[in-house]
């Protein structure tokens, strides 16, 4: 991988992992388009996963500060309730990593457009149907983010947007725009860095099949750097609604994908 391919994908990455236009369907469109296979494929992916999480720990600091000092109150309050609730969240993602990871990581491969495209139209039916439909707004409960936890696990396929299914499936449940959009970007921090530490445990990140340390370095500041900036502007469109041209989006490259890709 070149200087500059890093460059462009990890400022993909940042950018599309805060909006819900599929991060990882993003990458292998470009990856394709790149030509980058194999091993080096899933060194990049792991590094700029973890920029986009630094991303969020910074953008959210307040928000995680807060969980952990009422955490650590050790009563049954409001910060503990939401600390409960991302746990909740991670079972399916958890259960999805422990059984079918290799399953899964074949699927980042970077030549498989045709079903990248097919997902990236699922993120649009789902943006579309939260967009329009309107329920009444509900209690945040234990089993709802258990349902929301199943969108993230589902967003493991590349195509499927994690923020996309998470927050258009706590949209449909009634639970504030708000609350949903901070939720879904706190629920996917322990994943994420719990998936790196144990690539590293296992020693996945090292051998000689892996990527030079610079293209690394580049990609990790790109994707910190958009995924910054991506994940501040999340907020306020989750905030005032617009979601739906997320959808127009996402169903137009998805068609590109697969008919012309």
């Amino acid at each position: 991988m070149e200087w500059f391919e890093a460059l462009i994908l990890g400022i993909i990455q940042g950018l599309t992992e805060f909006l819900p236009v599929s991060s990882s369907g993003h990458l292998e469109i470009g990856k394709a388009l790149f030509g980058i296979e194999g091993e080096e494929n899933l060194y990049f992916t792991i590094v700029v996963h973890g920029a986009t999480v630094l991303s969020t720990i910074v953008v959210l600091w307040t928000e995680i500060t807060k969980l952990i000092r009422g955490g650590l109150e050790f009563k049954y309050n409001q910060e503990t309730k939401t600390i409960l609730k991302i746990f909740v969240s991670m079972i399916p993602v958890g259960i999805i990593g422990f059984f079918f990871k290799d399953e899964i990581k074949g699927l980042f491969a970077g030549n498989n457009l045709v079903f990248v495209g097919s997902m990236l139209l699922v993120t649009a039916g789902l943006l579309s149907f939260a967009h329009f439909y309107r329920p009444k707004t509900r209690k945040f409960s234990y089993f709802n983010a258990f349902i929301i936890g199943v969108s993230q696990a589902l967003a493991v396929l590349p195509g499927i947007s994690r923020s996309g299914a998470t927050i258009s499936t706590g949209l449909v449940l009634g639970i504030k725009k708000d609350e949903i959009a901070k939720f879904s970007f706190l629920m996917v921090l322990l994943p994420i860095l719990g998936e790196n530490l144990l690539d590293i445990i296992s020693g996945d990140l090292t051998g000689e099949g892996g990527m030079h340390a610079m293209p690394l370095i580049i990609g990790f500041i790109a994707a910190f750097v958009s995924g910054y900036i991506a994940i501040r502007w999340m907020l306020n469109i989750v905030r005032k609604g617009k979601l739906i041209w997320f959808a127009v989006y996402t169903a137009a490259i998805g068609l590109i994908c697969i008919i012309f890709l």
